[in-house]
């Protein structure tokens, strides 16, 4: 259990691209351990959104509203002091290091000692299913393993809130669901607030947790959970 985690709020948060709004200003609570699913068009400002809320929005973009973790506002602060992890659609591992070391770069300064970081990056494989994978090349994963690889090295991070932008969408079916439980159990497991874009109706009901549809000036909010 992440002891650090604690609520995503976003406050009034509307974003416009030369003058034009792309949706009503949107206001949220995703509690820790919950999926909030945001769907909507392309163009609509679905992934635009994300990258509001970790502090790495295009200055082209006009925005306005607050975001808050944990009660305190995160706004202003600089993405690296966030401590919002993200995946997207590609897995963006680095084909120069080995898994492991993919790994260590996102274990956090405080994990200090080659053994103790050896020791948390062991725990993770083992706990994905992936033992002895520490010296493997991302070039010969597969998928799915790459998928588990690019969650743990954002988990390690030991994020407080996570940001899903399409990570399941290059994946093929049978995949898909298996990667996305894996994905969402460890954000329960971690009491992560997570925030999910997607344009599959599948992982909205797979999440189980309000779905929020935006669009060209108004956001609308289905607040019964989805099926799973």
């Amino acid at each position: 259990m992440n002891a650090a985690a604690g609520s995503l709020e976003l406050q009034d948060v509307g974003l416009a691209l030369a003058g034009r709004p792309l949706f009503a200003p949107l206001t949220l609570d995703v509690p820790p351990g919950s999926v909030t699913t945001v769907m909507g068009p392309s163009g609509s400002g679905k992934s635009s959104l994300l990258a509001f809320v970790c502090g790495t929005l295009d200055p082209k973009f006009e925005a306005g509203g607050r975001v808050l973790m944990n009660g305190s506002e995160i706004t202003a602060l600089p993405p690296e002091r966030r401590r919002v992890g993200i995946l997207f659609q590609d897995d963006l591992l680095f084909p120069h290091l080995s898994v492991a070391e993919n790994l260590a770069f996102g274990l956090p300064a405080a994990v200090t000692g080659r053994q103790a970081r050896r020791q948390r990056i062991r725990a993770a494989l083992e706990e994905a299913g992936l033992e002895g994978f520490e010296a493997r090349d991302p070039a010969t994963l597969s998928g799915g393993q790459r998928a588990r690889v690019a969650l743990l090295r954002t988990l390690l991070a030991e994020p407080r809130a996570l940001l899903l932008d399409e990570p399941f969408s290059r994946l093929d079916v049978a995949l898909r669901a298996r990667i996305r439980r894996f994905v969402f159990e460890h954000a329960r497991t971690q009491a992560l607030p997570t925030l999910l874009v997607t344009h599959d109706p599948a992982d909205a009901a797979a999440a189980g947790g309000p779905v929020i549809q935006i669009g060209p000036g108004q956001v609308e909010v289905d607040t019964a959970p989805a099926a799973k």
